[in-house]
């Protein structure tokens, strides 16, 4: 009989071997950091209380194997809780608490996205790494109107269908589904054959399946609200704002469009032995599914790793690419 796999795991910054009870790690796509939950006994009292802003780094995978760094967390929320006790410590990927909280107004006029990225991300803290598909392109006018940093640098993303994540310090900026790193490395393809223990939910419909986007700008000379349409007239959904420009416009209908189609189709995969090694936008390919599972381009949006001592699983969340 072959001997089951034992998980492993290492945390640097806190004294946690033997007590972990569970740790949850959520890696999303987008404008999201990345989110990790774990659970420590604390049955002796002898378990300090990290503070807020202490830095943890990660490693899991299984023994005998190489652990994969899953990066480092950020202290952001600790319970203490008993008895039995524990302690809950709530973390994320980037210390982003470091933002003012006040709400800023600033103009940018005649700037790259580059330009504007690396500024943003400079008041917070963070290193900007923006991919060069994105790099230079030209904004010839934007506001940034009683918001945030944080809530502008969201709001670029949406604009031009992006990435835009904190990950160890950096600022990363890339197109979604790009299929490369911020730097222009090509991601490979992972291929995820069905497997004993798995379980897999598979979805697809046709409901709001949208053909086109219509935005509406406002031209100055002529005084008019014009539209703009992406995409076919056949079942359009159109934008309620009405944009500054026509290129702005065009932006917004593009990424809106990117991004329902996208949503029709989701396959989700529980996987009965964790995979550390999967990261959200990798390019997927399925075997051992339906037909038509299979034949779908895949790509993942969500991987959330579920740990404890006794096991570790996976469950990943894709949509089409």
């Amino acid at each position: 009989m072959i001997p089951a796999r034992r998980p492993a795991y290492s945390i640097g910054g806190m004294a946690a071997t033997g007590r972990l009870q569970s740790l949850t790690i959520t890696d999303r796509r987008g404008t999201t950091t990345d989110e990790l939950t774990m659970t420590l006994e604390d049955h002796d009292g002898r378990l300090a209380i990290p503070p807020r802003g202490k830095i943890l780094t990660v490693a899991l995978g299984w023994e005998g194997e190489a652990l994969v760094d899953r990066g480092s967390f950020t202290v952001d929320e600790v319970e203490h809780s008993g008895a039995p006790d524990v302690l809950t410590i709530r973390a994320r990927s980037a210390d982003l608490r470091k933002e003012n909280p006040a709400k800023r107004c600033e103009s940018y006029h005649e700037k790259t996205l580059e330009e504007i990225v690396a500024t943003a991300a400079g008041r917070l803290g963070l290193a900007p790494n923006i991919a060069s598909a994105l790099a230079g392109i030209f904004i010839d006018h934007i506001d940034q109107t009683d918001e945030s940093d944080l809530h502008f640098l969201h709001r670029l993303a949406e604009r031009f269908d992006a990435l835009c994540m904190a990950k160890n310090g950096n600022l990363l900026f890339m197109p979604m589904n790009g299929g490369v790193t911020a730097g222009g490395t090509p991601i490979p393809m992972l291929t995820l054959k069905r497997g004993v223990g798995d379980t897999h939910r598979y979805l697809i419909a046709d409901r709001e399946e949208f053909t086109g986007v219509l935005a509406y700008w406002s031209d100055l000379e002529s005084a008019e609200r014009k539209e703009v349409l992406v995409g076919s007239s056949d079942n359009t959904k159109r934008l309620r704002h009405t944009y500054a420009s026509e290129a702005h416009a065009i932006e917004e209908a593009s990424a809106e469009l990117k991004r329902l189609q996208r949503k029709h189709s989701e396959l989700t995969l529980e996987l009965a032995e964790g995979r550390a090694d999967i990261y959200p936008e990798t390019p997927v390919t399925a075997q051992g599914y339906k037909p038509e599972i299979d034949a779908t381009p895949w790509i993942i949006d969500e991987v959330t790793h579920n740990f404890t001592e006794r096991g570790y699983t996976c469950s990943i969340r894709m949509e089409t690419r």
